[in-house]
């Protein structure tokens, strides 16, 4: 008997480590997404496009001091205002949109 529960130790001892708890974000912490701010949009032609050069001004479909769209990989996760910090670009998030749960059904 002695010998039987030897290897129900080292049977133990060899199992695998257990999987992550549930809604644990280890697995994907460190997976890169695409990060994109929109200020805004136009349609235009193609002559208008080759019309285009330095100077031109493109008219966007947005108030000036409206929000910018935040999308992550396309889709839109919030929505931000258009700031300068150390001479470059950023948007500092002023709503977060709600949306499906991770893992929500879907089609």
């Amino acid at each position: 008997m002695a010998e039987e529960q030897t290897q129900a130790e080292v049977q133990e001892e060899a199992a695998p480590a257990a999987a992550p708890e549930t809604g644990s974000l280890d697995l994907v912490i460190d997976v890169p997404l695409q990060v994109t701010v929109e200020v805004g949009s136009a349609r235009m032609r193609v002559r208008e496009v080759l019309q285009l050069g330095r100077g031109s001004v493109i008219e966007l479909d947005r108030s000036s001091g409206e929000p910018a769209d935040i999308l992550v990989n396309g889709r839109l996760v919030a929505r931000g205002e258009v700031t300068v910090v150390d001479d470059r670009l950023a948007v500092r998030v002023v709503e977060v949109l709600a949306g499906e749960p991770v893992g929500g059904g879907g089609p």
